[in-house]
């Protein structure tokens, strides 16, 4: 009986090709997405993989603009979705949260794609900064790992 290993190391280790990611990025917050884009990349270089980034207007559009992807002539094994939303005084936050992760999930879901998702959903600036800095609590790390796992998944069941 074989398995794959679920444990998660820094750069997970792949059988086959070098995959080849799109991060997509929301960088309203442009340091903090910054971050996130240099733990990502970090991850993805170690593990030989390449990768486009693709800039988008807002958390709302991560999803769509993977959704766009697949109907793009690139190919990609999978995704990098990067972002930051910041809680407010009104409930925008709470609508922006739930139909942005609600969109990452379902284009997920809809089209079986490997995502590691970065989007920040935090109740203040500090606590994004504290998630995207170079201390290796990196949550655009931890997404681009995440993708580099679900791809190493699909290789490994032979769904790729």
């Amino acid at each position: 009986m074989s398995t794959l290993d679920a444990s998660l190391p820094t750069a997970p280790k792949l059988e086959g090709l070098p995959p080849h990611l799109l991060i997509v990025r929301a960088p309203y917050y442009a340091a903090v997405v910054d971050g996130l884009r240099d733990g990502a990349a970090r991850i993805l270089t170690d593990a030989g993989a390449s990768y486009d980034i693709l800039d988008v207007a807002g958390a709302l559009e991560l999803a769509g603009a993977v959704r766009l992807a697949l109907r793009g002539r690139r190919r990609y094994h999978g995704f990098v979705a990067l972002g930051c939303v910041v809680r407010g005084e009104t409930d925008h936050y709470e609508f922006v949260c739930r139909e942005a992760m609600a969109g990452l999930t379902a284009v997920v879901l809809q089209f079986a794609l490997c995502l590691g998702n970065g989007l920040l959903t935090v109740d203040a600036l500090a606590q994004a900064e504290a998630r995207s800095g170079r201390d290796g609590h990196n949550k655009g790390a931890e997404a681009a790992a995440a993708a580099l796992r679900q791809i190493a998944a699909a290789r490994w069941l032979g769904a790729e």
